[in-house]
């Protein structure tokens, strides 16, 4: 049987990307991408929710990620879901989806510097834009990724 296990987010970096190695030496990079959808309510009413996603990256497109990135920068960002799992200190098991990055492309001018805090842009964004690439887009080389272990943001939810 066939399957498919594809997303791709649109949305402002929360914070600095976090990149650590593995115990063999390879690169890993951690960011978080904020999405809103604005909606409104039976009420009339307008409402905005954010929904945050794990986005991590391995080898080359780690290091690109670690060099480029910033807090509130607008990326695509395109892979897979993976649920990592871990046992805490608590000794309970936890789980988090994240996304394992294959692509990321800079949708904004390097120059434009981070957002002021809580102004994710709003609206759907022009098809041509994501073509465009703004600044460029990073493919990482093919290879494995390996296992990690537990991340600094990894707490019981």
């Amino acid at each position: 049987m066939v399957s498919l296990n594809k997303v791709m987010v649109i949305g402002n970096l929360g914070s600095e990307p976090e990149m650590r190695f593995t115990p063999n030496g390879n690169p890993v990079t951690s960011f978080r991408v904020a999405t809103n959808w604005t909606y409104t309510t039976p009420d009339g009413e307008r409402k905005q929710d954010t929904e945050w996603f794990s986005v991590v990256a391995w080898n080359r497109l780690a290091e690109q990620c670690n060099q480029f990135l910033t807090k509130g920068r607008l990326v695509y960002a395109e892979g897979r879901i993976r649920t990592r799992t871990w046992e805490g200190q608590d000794g309970q098991k936890y789980s988090r989806p994240e996304i394992i990055a294959n692509r990321v492309i800079f949708l904004d001018r390097r120059g434009a510097g981070p957002l002021p805090e809580g102004s994710i842009p709003e609206g759907p964004l022009p098809e041509e834009k994501v073509e465009e690439g703004g600044v460029g887009e990073l493919v990482p080389e093919p290879e494995s990724e390996p296992e990690l272990g537990p991340m600094a943001e990894d707490a019981p939810v």
